[in-house]
């Protein structure tokens, strides 16, 4: 077996678009996906964020069963969604021959909120009786990996990890992990949340997490590493990335996309909200990346930040990137994605990945968009509102979530 990963497939759903292709394009053009939400009224529930990055059009029916539709909570009808584009571009046939060694890693944040919270409502209002049968299946958290692996009839190792905002991260770099372990030859990973509901914008925005500004100008809400940001826009989505082993995939004839290097993964032990104020987590898990994946600093060629637009991340992300790369952090390209697609939560770290994954296929850095008024405590080339042109070498994710979370991920 090969020491190397690659990613064969990519698919994407996101609030630029139904497609990887189509949320690749809009994210070098700079195209903002939030815009006010629709999925719900807030001012009778006296919810001020009024914006949000919503996944557009979404028919459940161009990629499912509809009455299969009807069992499964938006989470993971958006997951399998994106598993299906990325299965179609990786070419990668799942038979009795191999089924056992294909495995499947979804991550959520959330899980299916919207299930919960709405039998919850059913279930006061009129009864036990009246809830759905398919409540549990529906709201559990591994249901996305599940109906995937039902869908593709991969049966090797199959779950979802949780870890906040570093979820999908962290789930890729297991799937990674499982693959140079021989336990498996393929990993159908990736992340998905859909949490732009009620309860979960009550929750952020009460925790004073949530953009306080630009309702009226919601393409503009999202402004990471800028003086003036305010907090992060809640999206929802889902991505997959098809991994292998290398000399299975190019046994089979099928196009690598790049390599998947290196995966750190860390707790900076702090506080369940706040990041460590030096940084000392994310730090590690960046070198414990490279240092998995084999790569010298110097072949670093851009970053996808976390970058949340809020004042701690930006801050302590930016001093910990400085303070990996030291003089030479001047020279590296560090962009946000959540400037135009808002935050993904659980899922962020897989739609991160797939622009990192791109990156380094086509040799672009998305820009950071909405970057107008530079913070001296964030002193990085952000790739401000236009995409730039890279190099060929490595290029780093990374994500941190509530609770200490940190993960980052290495291509080439």
């Amino acid at each position: 077996m090969s020491s190397k990963v690659v990613i064969t497939g990519l698919g994407a759903v996101s609030p630029l678009g139904l497609t990887a292709g189509e949320t690749w394009d809009a994210a070098v053009a700079g195209v903002s996906g939030i815009g006010p939400i629709t999925c719900f009224d807030p001012e009778p529930l006296g919810i001020k964020t009024r914006i949000a990055g919503e996944v557009k059009g979404f028919d459940p029916a161009s990629y499912m069963d509809p009455k299969d539709a009807k069992r499964m909570d938006r989470f993971s009808q958006l997951a399998l969604a994106a598993a299906v584009e990325a299965m179609a571009q990786s070419g990668l046939t799942i038979d009795e021959k191999n089924c056992w060694d294909v495995g499947t890693i979804i991550a959520t944040g959330i899980g299916g909120v919207s299930t919960l919270v709405g039998q919850s409502q059913v279930l006061e209002k009129s009864g036990s009786r009246r809830v759905n049968p398919f409540t549990v299946p529906m709201l559990m958290s591994n249901a996305a990996s599940g109906v995937i692996s039902i869908r593709f009839g991969s049966q090797g190792p199959c779950m979802s990890v949780s870890s906040a905002c570093a979820s999908a991260t962290d789930g890729i770099g297991i799937a990674l992990d499982l693959i140079r372990g021989g336990r498996v030859r393929a990993v159908i990973a990736g992340g998905v949340d859909a949490a732009v509901y009620p309860i979960s914008i009550s929750g952020f925005e009460q925790a004073h997490a949530l953009c306080s500004s630009s309702n009226d100008a919601p393409e503009k809400a999202s402004r990471p590493f800028d003086l003036n940001r305010s907090g992060f826009v809640l999206a929802e989505g889902a991505a997959v990335l098809i991994l292998e082993d290398e000399e299975h995939a190019r046994a089979r004839g099928a196009e690598v996309i790049c390599e998947l290097a290196g995966y750190g993964s860390t707790a900076d032990s702090y506080h369940i909200t706040a990041p460590a104020e030096d940084g000392h987590g994310a730090i590690r898990a960046v070198e414990i990346a490279l240092a998995n994946g084999g790569i010298s600093k110097d072949e670093v060629v851009y970053i996808n930040a976390h970058g949340t637009s809020t004042q701690l991340n930006d801050k302590i992300e930016s001093l910990a990137i400085r303070t990996v790369f030291g003089s030479r952090a001047d020279a590296i390209p560090v962009s946000s994605t959540k400037s135009m697609t808002g935050h993904l939560g659980g899922a962020a770290g897989a739609l991160e990945a797939f622009f990192s994954a791109m990156a380094v296929k086509h040799h672009i850095a998305p820009p950071t968009i909405n970057y107008e008024t530079p913070d001296p405590e964030c002193d990085l080339d952000y790739v401000p509102n236009t995409a730039r042109s890279i190099g060929p070498g490595a290029v780093l994710s990374n994500s941190f979530g509530f609770g200490g979370h940190c993960a980052c991920l290495a291509f080439r």
